[in-house]
């Protein structure tokens, strides 16, 4: 179990929502100091309770806090308690994607303004890639290439090939908070534009415009890179403007 700070009487605030969100703090840096991974134990909720010395019910509503988050999971039974269940950038990065779902559901955003986005995101993102690559880097994005070879856009092997391609630049680029808010690209944005587009888009194309970005990231070439990468962007932006014109 984890073993949580010790805290003078008067550390908590007197009213049970102020003190469920600084019980929530304090666990959250608690699993970033520790490096804490999805499916650790951090105790259970009498445990976390006595340590923290505050009511079952003031514990409660700060891991309710997280648990909306997606950084816990309450387990129940005999070997039940609190768990790790994504870390800090991992909630964070899904909470963005619920975000961005809803404003696409409700058409409070469109697949031009998120590719307007991904533009402004994803090509620093590729120059990073290329700055911090090794030449394993090199190797799994050509192998992302050749599944993709021989299969049309829009089909799973094709679809599966193409995001694990994005999110190699997105490790590699080494910068947690920015892979967090860049994952709302491949959660949200990919599916929704290849069912818009894919009828459209030349898959030979796109593995051309991947291999220069593969190219510039091997040669270890920032801007050639950011260039590879907005020329990618851009082509799916004229893509998708032309089937809704």
């Amino acid at each position: 179990m984890a073993q949580a700070p010790e805290y003078p009487g008067d550390r908590f605030p007197r009213t049970r929502s102020d003190a469920s969100e600084l019980i929530a703090l304090e666990i959250r840096r608690y699993l970033e100091r520790h490096d804490l991974q999805p499916g650790d134990r951090i105790g259970t909720e009498q445990e976390l309770a006595a340590e923290f010395g505050v009511s079952r019910p003031t514990l409660r509503e700060g891991l309710r806090l997280l648990a909306s988050s997606h950084l816990i999971r309450v387990g129940r039974g005999r070997s039940g308690g609190i768990f790790v269940a994504r870390t800090p950038n991992e909630g964070m990065s899904r909470n963005v994607s619920e975000s961005i779902a809803m404003m696409l559901a409700t058409e409070s955003v469109s697949l031009d303004e998120l590719l307007d986005a991904r533009l402004f995101l994803e090509v620093p993102l590729a120059g990073l890639a290329a700055r911090n690559a090794d030449v394993d880097t090199a190797d799994r994005l050509q192998e992302a290439i050749n599944d993709a070879e021989g299969n049309a856009p829009g089909t799973e092997p094709f679809n599966s090939a193409d995001a694990r391609f994005h999110r190699i630049l997105a490790e590699t680029a080494g910068n947690p908070l920015l892979q967090a808010f860049t994952g709302w690209i491949l959660d949200i944005l990919q599916p929704n534009l290849v069912a818009h587009i894919s009828i459209a888009v030349d898959g030979e194309e796109i593995l051309r415009q991947h291999r220069e970005i593969q190219r510039a990231v091997r040669r270890r070439q920032p801007a050639a890179a950011e260039r590879a990468m907005r020329a990618h962007i851009e082509y799916l932006q004229t893509i998708l403007r032309s089937l809704e014109e």
